[in-house]
């Protein structure tokens, strides 16, 4: 009625300004529909691949995080399935990259004091850059429109749904609201609020309740948390592994039966050794040496008496050259397997190993010089275990207990399993633990087993077990020099030899067992199938070294990614790393990369003279078969908890985006900073490549730390921090 009045108005002389007023009107009504259905909770967030790309847009049909790839994939036993092609790009040149070519000026060092910075707001602000002294900036930089970033790996909302957390942090304490932990294989949704809201109200999916809000989390790190450290009162002190030791004071063993972490992520700094700490001599001199009080153990003393591969000489552990627990040295053992297995060709054919017990760390120098990697697993037991020593020679190692869980690794990746001189009972508790080697040994896999003292019954019990999984027994000989019994044992190729056994015990695993499930999984006692089709990974033995590391296999899907990836790291290494951030490359030879995805980090410092631990976080896409098929070493871990190894033992870190993976899963993820600090060696570098909401904090419990940045470099909300450890402890 009111337009019909307004239309008879219109036509008189005088309705001209009656039009005026009813498209006013008619304008308003639009302006206040278009509103109401076109609120903010549907607006697209377009995401970035990595901050290589920063100044390229990111596409307008950019995929979003689906809920539904929350679930694990049911296809491909043991492999994660990568979700969404266009967010799983990685570039092997970009506008980072270009911009890293050109020297960067080491920055001075800052007062040492606790850092403090402003929250971040990550859905509205674009980060600035910092105007510090030696820092890199962009020209003609400009905010970006979109909102978020990726690294060179999908990421599939990994984030989850955010809360918020209070911590206080004193005398290292913590305290927080947020009790409970996250954890899961599953991926986790990332809610954005496209507002910036703090207190957004967020459904909880999945859940009874699901009228039940929840607030947004807050950052990565408190920014404005305040860090006051002390050190660590445990019984093993500068030799403190959290996971491995028992420090529970009741108990006298000084080891867990089995890997035990501590309900509170540990936030106190391991001391430095009693006598000091030094320098640790550059390799390959620490082939031959390495300073005492580094490695300083209780009972190292009395293994030196008992032991002549290993001797005190002043203030340094020498040892002698040839010189192993088998007389004859370690040469003649090694060609006696030769001679034993002629098909065993160390470096080409053989290429990673795992050395059990690691006692005798001359096997794993000796095998070096053949292009062979072995990683030494040291045991719980304090009299074998001198897994320290390995790693401060420079070999490859990790601690574990092994007893009634899975080792961290995939299956069939290892070409050869060595047990030299190893007393371990492989024939108890139905051959659960034989039954893991042959899990982690590849097809046609060998499997080496020397003892000097081996009884008729455990002789007896080894060959029914090994008769009853199908080994062949490729040779059995006792070496007259060196008194040692050598058996050397083949794993099958394929099934047809299982349906030939009378008795079927122990029996195939279920179709359902998935044989790369390995992060706090029991034993089974039940044989895996081995994979049939060529399609599948096992069938065939990969490449000889070192082709082995660039050569594609057929059963690998998107092989573009794998090249795309080496090329993407070396771009980064070459241009950036070797001469932009001033580490002396010279003294690194221990290599953490905390966040590996196809090893391409490893690849591209192939031919330095390093050697890269590249760990798959649990959470992440399973791509640590890839990693061992190109002839490189590599492990499972989740970062909540403590990494099996020693203090002290690494040269450098490389984090690659990850602390932004780990916000709804880790209680305290400036533990995993405390945890850097302890596995680092003073003097030692890290290399962190992350959001700057994540970086401006990261800096400042660096700083109260007392470690030196060197060198901060942001674009837009992405950046690099490098930082190097110094020798101070509170």
């Amino acid at each position: 009625m009111a337009l019909t009045r307004f239309a008879r108005h219109a036509k008189r002389p005088q309705g001209f300004c009656v039009k005026v007023a009813a498209s006013a009107v008619l304008g308003l009504c639009f302006v206040v529909v278009w509103s109401i259905f076109s609120s903010p909770s549907t607006s697209v967030t377009t995401r970035r691949e990595s901050f290589d790309d920063i100044n390229e847009p990111a596409s307008a049909d950019t995929k979003l995080v689906d809920s539904s790839r929350t679930q694990p994939s049911k296809e491909g036993a043991g492999r994660h399935e990568r979700d969404g092609e266009d967010d799983n790009k990685i570039r092997s040149e970009s506008d980072l990259e270009r911009i890293e070519q050109k020297p960067m000026n080491r920055s001075a060092s800052s007062p040492i004091d606790v850092h403090q910075s402003e929250p971040v707001t990550r859905e509205k602000t674009a980060a600035k850059p910092k105007k510090e002294k030696g820092e890199i900036k962009l020209p003609n930089q400009e905010a970006s429109e979109t909102e978020g970033s990726e690294d060179s790996e999908n990421k599939v909302g990994e984030e989850g749904t955010e809360e918020e957390e209070e911590v206080v942090i004193d005398n290292g304490e913590e305290t927080s609201n947020n009790e409970g932990e996250t954890k899961g294989d599953g991926d986790l949704v990332e809610v954005v609020d496209p507002e910036g809201i703090g207190n957004a109200e967020v459904e909880s999916g999945g859940s009874k309740d699901g009228g039940k809000k929840r607030k947004a989390k807050g950052p990565v790190f408190d920014p404005k948390a305040h860090y006051s450290w002390k050190i660590c009162g445990v019984r093993s002190k500068h030799n403190y592994i959290p996971c491995i030791d028992n420090e529970s004071g009741r108990l006298q063993s000084y080891r867990h039966s089995e890997r035990s972490c501590p309900r509170t992520p540990p936030m106190c700094l391991v001391p430095l050794p009693h006598g000091g700490y030094e320098t640790p001599v550059k390799w390959p001199d620490s082939k031959m040496k390495i300073f005492h009080k580094n490695v300083a153990h209780p009972k190292l003393h009395a293994f030196m008496k008992k032991h002549n591969w290993v001797m005190e000489y002043g203030e340094y552990l020498v040892f002698p050259g040839n010189q192993s627990e088998f007389k004859g040295g370690v040469l003649h053992y090694l060609e006696f397997i030769e001679e034993m297995v002629p098909d065993i060709e160390w470096g080409k054919n053989i290429r990673v190993v795992l050395d059990i017990g690691c006692q005798d760390s001359s096997f794993a120098a000796s095998l070096l010089d053949k292009d062979v990697i072995i990683l030494s697993l040291g045991l719980k037991d304090d009299l074998v275990d001198l897994a320290q020593v390995a790693l401060e020679r420079g070999f490859p190692a990790i601690v574990s207990p092994f007893a009634s869980r899975r080792l961290p690794f995939p299956s069939m990746v290892f070409d050869a399993i060595h047990c030299g001189g190893c007393n371990i009972p492989w024939h108890q508790n139905g051959g659960k633990l034989l039954l893991e080697m042959n899990r982690i040994l590849r097809p046609s896999g060998y499997f080496i087993f020397s003892n000097k003292h081996e009884s008729i019954e455990e002789e007896e019990a080894m060959s029914t077990l090994t008769a009853s999984i199908c080994w062949n027994i490729l040779g059995h000989k006792t070496d007259e020099v060196s008194e040692v019994g050598v058996k050397v044992y083949q794993k099958p190729e394929s099934n047809d030899i299982y349906e030939l056994r009378r008795k079927k015990h122990p029996p195939l695993c279920k179709e359902d067992e998935n044989p790369n499930a390995a992060w706090y999984v029991s034993l089974k006692t039940c044989l895996h199938t081995i994979p049939a089709s060529i399609e599948d990974r096992g069938t065939e033995w990969p490449a000889e070294w070192p082709k082995r590391l660039e050569t594609l296999p057929d059963w690998l899907e998107n092989k573009e990614k794998l090249s795309a990836d080496t090329s993407h790291w070396k771009a980064i290494i070459e241009n950036s790393y070797f001469s932009g951030i001033g580490i002396d490359w010279s003294n690194i030879r221990n290599v953490m990369d905390m966040k590996a995805i196809y090893g391409g980090f490893a690849a591209a410092l192939s031919q330095q003279k390093v050697w890269v631990m590249n760990v798959v976080p649990v959470h992440a896409p399973d791509t640590l078969p890839i990693i061992f098929e190109r002839g490189l070493l590599g492990i499972y871990h989740d970062w909540c908890d403590s990494f099996g190894t020693y203090p002290r033992s690494y040269d450098l870190l490389h984090v690659d985006h990850l602390f932004s993976r780990l916000k709804n899963r880790c209680k305290q993820p400036a533990a995993i900073v405390v945890e850097m600090d302890r596995i680092l060696r003073p003097g030692g570098w890290i290399i962190v490549r992350d959001k700057v909401e994540i970086l401006d904090p990261l800096e400042g419990i660096l700083r109260s730390m007392h470690w030196e940045i060197r060198l901060t470099y942001n674009q837009e909300k992405e950046g690099i921090l490098c930082a190097q450890k110094t020798l101070w402890r509170p």
